[in-house]
């Protein structure tokens, strides 16, 4: 072992304000993303707590989640230039969906939440790996006055999610009722709470950003209601169940450095008419010629679970050209056993001769397994 591979397995993940609290409730914790984060609960698992988020209400601490302020005369202008959602688009008091992009190959560094303030101060959520990386793309791009700050560990980010948030965050004196991706600066227990109407689900459901001394006892009140309600803690894995479900891309799945948001089906969140924003002109041209490869879902036929990494092959479509029984047509980015329908679903970077509708299969440990593709989401939920 060099120096250099010690030094890394020397390395220990990093823990949320909210560690403790996961560990006294016995919670299965592993590495996400560099931190040591809860992925289920005693007393059910991920089984459970999925359900409980589709009919009750699931509590999550997500607060490996990046914060990065970017602050300063004309901080939103730059960030719209550089990320490729359109600021224009919402107004103070409102987050949004974008991405940032690699200038030269237009694959996605990371995909993120733009909570506008002002004209002049933007917080920004990335995942928790690519935070720092976007952060030094966006430090090494700015202009003379613009500052961005990591705020990683002084924010906690929990995620009230399913039909009884309303109710849970209503006990409590929070604000609720707000429209889809609009947030409220309030107070509780004499601190500073973000609360947003976002979620990563599909359930309605509010992201509570309060500082990171605030979040224990915030978590501890959101529990009590939670569970008052027949709601649970919930963690990782059924988040993962969750978002699969609802066909949410994840990065390092359906979205990395050599998956474009062309390719991933995720150009709504691109300010096409915009004249700046990194990776614009490769965008652009991929966007008119066409894909090679678009994002799609898998709905298992018979019994198994197409997990990620998978080969997908072709099956015979009639007489459509180019269509031929065996063909590697693509490979599943992530797949899981849903919990809502009871089967397996995967989604897929396919050949874009593969339409919704046909019938392909995934090689499953060397057995076929029939899917149908299909467009995501697989289940219908209640967001707004």
């Amino acid at each position: 072992m060099t120096a250099t591979d010690t030094e890394q397995a020397s390395v220990q993940p990093r823990r949320t304000a909210l560690h403790d609290r996961h560990v006294a409730l016995g919670a299965k914790m592993a590495d996400f993303g560099g931190w040591e984060m809860p992925i289920e609960y005693p007393g059910g698992g991920v089984l459970a707590e999925h359900e409980a988020v589709r009919g009750r209400t699931g509590l999550f601490d997500v607060s490996h989640l990046g914060k990065l302020a970017v602050t300063g005369p004309g901080a939103a202008a730059f960030v719209d230039a550089c990320l490729t959602n359109d600021l224009s688009r919402i107004v103070p008091g409102q987050a949004q969906y974008t991405l940032c992009l690699d200038d030269a190959s237009g694959g996605v560094v990371d995909d993120l939440i733009v909570y506008l303030r002002s004209d002049e101060n933007v917080l920004l959520v990335p995942n928790a790996a690519n935070c720092a990386e976007v952060a030094r793309r966006l430090t090494a791009a700015a202009p003379e006055g613009v500052t961005v700050t990591d705020r990683h560990t002084e924010l906690a980010v929990l995620a009230v999610q399913g039909p009884g948030a309303d109710d849970v965050l209503a006990a409590l004196g929070l604000p609720t009722g707000h429209d889809y991706m609009e947030f409220v600066d309030t107070t509780w227990a004499g601190g500073s709470v973000t609360c947003c109407r976002t979620g990563y689900t599909g359930e309605r459901g509010y992201e509570l950003l309060p500082a990171a001394d605030l979040a224990p006892a915030l978590w501890d009140a959101l529990l009590a209601e939670v569970t008052a309600r027949g709601g649970l803690p919930a963690g990782l894995g059924s988040r993962d169940t969750l978002r699969t479900e609802m066909g949410y891309p994840l990065h390092g799945h359906e979205l990395s450095l050599g998956i474009t948001p062309v390719q991933a089906g995720t150009g709504w969140a691109v300010g096409w008419r915009k004249p700046a924003f990194w990776g614009r002109e490769v965008l652009l041209a991929e966007r008119e010629r066409g894909a090679a490869r678009l994002a799609r879902g898998l709905l298992a036929r018979g019994r198994g679970i197409p997990r990620a990494g998978l080969v997908v092959r072709d099956l015979p479509q009639g007489d459509r050209p180019g269509r031929e029984a065996g063909r590697e047509v693509g490979r599943t980015t992530s797949g899981t056993f849903s919990p809502t329908l009871k089967q397996g679903i995967a989604l897929a970077l396919l050949d874009r001769s593969v339409d919704v509708g046909d019938e392909v299969v995934v090689d499953v440990r060397g057995r076929d397994l029939r899917c149908l593709v299909v467009k995501p989401p697989f289940v219908q939920v209640q967001t707004r």
